[in-house]
């Protein structure tokens, strides 16, 4: 899945982030255009997760 792809993906998704990662904010799972892995960056250090595990994590859902 490129990054397009995921970022469809994640409106979906980000919900259930939310659910999950009781942590994240509203503002973690907020990102502006063309700043998704920028967004991937900060998931990265509140769930210690590396990008590629929070992609796959994205894509499965």
């Amino acid at each position: 899945m490129n990054n397009d792809q995921l970022e469809g993906k994640w409106k979906e998704v980000k919900g259930k982030f939310k659910q999950k990662y009781g942590e994240l904010t509203d503002s973690d799972l907020t990102y502006s255009e063309g700043k998704f892995d920028e967004m991937l960056g900060r998931l990265q250090q509140k769930t210690g997760k590396a990008k590629q595990e929070l992609k796959k994590e994205i894509e499965t859902w």
